[in-house]
């Protein structure tokens, strides 16, 4: 079976020997790099599973790696762990608003670490499944309701950085403006540009879900046109703005752990 990649980012010799053994013991395969900048040449090649990287490192640290990598889109979805010892409210509160997906602070129990990598990477699995075309579509776009919406949800996943609009969506569809925004209307009850909204919406929800907290990041991988856009449609679906609707999301995590403990 295909072993899941784990890249590890620490300097400590003596610490990061014993996390490589101990998540090789679990099944994992691991890369162990010593520093922040070996770690940003590997990624730049190499796409991993996961990162678990320490925070405070010569040369480039674990804050500055994050945003360096995040930047790229390869790395959208791959969960970022930060290692650290105790650290003040302000640094926890910078590294969560970079957008790192969780911390954990030393010293540390094996399986806090390891169920918060499974956490991670059964979330992440489950939101790129759902956000995955059905690979069959294609062969029953035509044979029933529910795959003419499989069908545009499909070109709205591949096009979601993109500004596709209906005059997109029709040609892709083979169909006149006027017949998809009818069928659309139909089956949805909203209009195509509504849908197309609500659409990439609900993606940027699974994004903040997933763990990402840059919301700019967040609007760029969407496909909106501004921030203020964004953030505007945003609050008009869900009745609360992006920054608030993160923060609920993360109260709503940390009281899961806590019930856990």
């Amino acid at each position: 079976m295909h072993k899941l990649k784990i890249v590890l980012i620490e300097d400590d010799l003596a610490l990061g020997s014993s996390i490589s053994e101990l998540l090789v013991l679990n099944d994992f395969e691991v890369i162990w790099l010593k520093n922040g900048v070996e770690a940003f040449k590997y990624l730049d090649k190499k796409t991993p599973d996961i990162i678990i990287s320490d925070l405070m490192m010569p040369m480039m640290g674990g804050e500055e790696l994050f945003v360096k990598i995040r930047k790229n889109n390869k790395f959208s979805t791959i969960p970022f762990i930060v290692i650290t010892a105790k650290i003040d409210e302000e640094t926890k509160f910078q590294q969560l608003k970079n957008g790192v997906n969780d911390f954990i602070i030393k010293p540390f129990k094996v399986n806090e670490l390891i169920y918060k990598i499974n956490n991670l990477l059964d979330l992440k699995r489950s939101i790129e499944k759902k956000c995955s075309p059905d690979p069959f579509s294609k062969i029953t776009i035509k044979l029933s309701q529910k795959d003419f919406i499989i069908s545009i949800n499909e070109i709205l996943v591949k096009n979601i950085k993109s500004k596709i609009d209906i005059n997109d969506l029709s040609h892709q569809l083979f169909i006149s403006k006027s017949t998809l925004d009818k069928k659309v209307r139909k089956l949805t009850n909203k209009n195509t540009s509504q849908y197309i909204r609500e659409f990439r919406l609900d993606y940027a929800a699974r994004l903040i879900h997933l763990g990402e907290r840059n919301i700019q990041y967040i609007v760029n991988e969407t496909g909106f046109s501004s921030f203020s856009y964004f953030s505007t449609s945003f609050k008009s679906y869900f009745n609360t703005t992006p920054r608030d609707y993160i923060k609920s999301i993360s109260i709503e995590k940390h009281s899961a752990e806590q019930n856990t403990l």
